[in-house]
């Protein structure tokens, strides 16, 4: 679609020449940038600062956006050899182990952006301490994301398993920064592998006879919708095209809806399938599907104005008000209540985190930026990652944008410790105003 057909904003927030040259025919409107899938070569960049002269920082941003693409291609069909029997002989009772939580899914459960207590535009080092792989000399991502740091699937020391309590031995993260559903299902019923994995549900299936597993939390279904693919068009939208992206990424929203729900219904069933074989029966531990937080507040709670170059340059959150408005207020509630119907439809507990971020969104008027003086707190700082993609220096890997961060992922760990003194019924977890991640509570859906 031309950006001349698209609804348009009432002024151009960026008056007068761009700050990069654009080609008559623009970038491919459908060029989808894919944040939780870097390339390799973006990878290998994720210590390393820019040498040289830098570019301008709308420059920077709008490439970051362009060049996310190249790395959707990250899927791979698991071998026959490798693949699980899809009805394994079940033992005669539930394995004796240690007790375990384990967690599957992609990036909002791997631990995706742990790495940042807060965003700091334009500093080096350790970023106004909001940067923990920061060594004092260099960078060293696996100081958070261990081993992971290297194939991408990024599981942070502060995932949501590690940060829940939920009195188990062994916390499992076997989530992938990236997934898909098809990423969950066993290699025998079209699982794929992902990053050098095998597919979830296999790995579960070894897990599940090595331990006595009591809960099982997973969040799925965002990159099946093309969450990823919405952030960027939106951004392109904001940067150059002078047009809203709302109406567009509705009907594509809409229009994948239903295949990435039954993606997810059908990742539940293998999940079933897999404890089941290792002899569980479904009242020996706990499922729990949950949603998706909104990174990025409502146009009239940012804290920097449409026009300009603030909202891109130093808050990280190029987005016009009216597509954070139906971000923040339509699409994310959408794939809630959707996700809520599968949960629902499956048996497995609901736990909501579309509000989980209110008033702690990247560029949100109740946080701030820490400075040299006044450093980071889960009190004041943002808990999502901004857009890191061109800001006055790209600082870690564009895929960690627009998660939970460190403080994030302690919050939405909190949910899952009430969640998990409450066997039965559907929550949607809340924090409190100028409160750590003690505040969060849960109200009945």
């Amino acid at each position: 679609m031309s950006s001349s057909s698209r609804h348009r904003p009432a002024a151009h927030p960026h008056p007068g020449v761009l700050p990069f040259p654009v080609s008559p025919g623009g970038p491919s409107r459908r060029s989808s940038a894919v944040p939780e899938n870097c390339s390799s070569s973006a990878r290998s960049t994720r210590s390393a600062r820019s040498t040289g002269s830098a570019p301008r920082p709308g420059r920077r941003l709008l490439a970051a956006a362009l060049a996310l693409p190249i790395a959707v291609a990250g899927l791979a069909v698991a071998s026959p050899a490798s693949a699980a029997p899809s009805t394994p002989a079940a033992p005669a009772v539930v394995p004796s182990g240690p007790t375990a939580s384990v967690t599957l899914g992609d990036s909002y459960i791997s631990g995706e952006a742990g790495r940042w207590k807060g965003n700091a535009a334009g500093t080096g080092g350790g970023r106004n301490g909001t940067d923990r792989a920061w060594t004092g000399s260099s960078y060293d991502p696996s100081r958070v994301y261990g081993a992971t740091a290297a194939s991408g699937c990024d599981r942070s020391d502060v995932a949501e398993v590690l940060s829940a309590s939920t009195g188990a031995q062994n916390e499992i993260d076997l989530a992938c920064s990236g997934a898909v559903s098809a990423n969950v299902f066993r290699a025998a019923n079209g699982g794929q592998s992902l990053k050098g994995e095998a597919p979830q549900a296999d790995q579960l299936a070894t897990v599940a006879r090595q331990n006595n597993v009591k809960l099982i939390t997973l969040s799925i279904g965002g990159n099946d919708l093309g969450f990823s693919d919405v952030i960027s068009t939106c951004v392109q939208d904001y940067l150059i095209w002078y047009s809203y992206c709302h109406d567009s990424a509705q009907s594509g929203i809409d229009a994948k809806m239903p295949a990435a729900m039954a993606g997810v219904g059908k990742a539940i069933d293998e999940i079933r399938a897999v404890m089941a074989g290792a002899g569980y029966a479904q009242s020996d531990y706990r499922l729990v599907l949950q949603s998706y937080p909104s990174p990025i507040p409502r146009g009239a709670e940012m804290r920097y104005p449409e026009s300009g170059w603030t909202r891109s340059n130093t808050g990280g959150c190029p987005f016009w008000d009216g597509d954070a408005d139906w971000a923040r207020d339509s699409m994310v509630p959408q794939i809630s209540q959707a996700l809520a119907g599968v949960a629902a439809a499956k048996g497995a507990q609901f736990l909501d985190l579309s509000d989980m971020l209110q008033g702690r969104e990247v560029c949100s008027t109740a946080t701030r930026q820490p400075t040299a003086s006044s450093g980071p707190s889960a009190t004041t700082s943002e808990w999502a990652r901004f857009l890191d993609g061109g800001l006055n220096s790209t600082q870690g890997v564009l895929q960690e944008s627009m998660h939970p961060n460190y403080y994030g992922q302690q919050a939405v760990g909190r949910c899952l410790t009430l969640l998990w003194a409450r066997p039965s019924g559907d929550y949607a977890c809340r924090n409190t105003a100028g409160q750590d991640a003690s505040g969060m509570y849960l109200t009945a859906r």
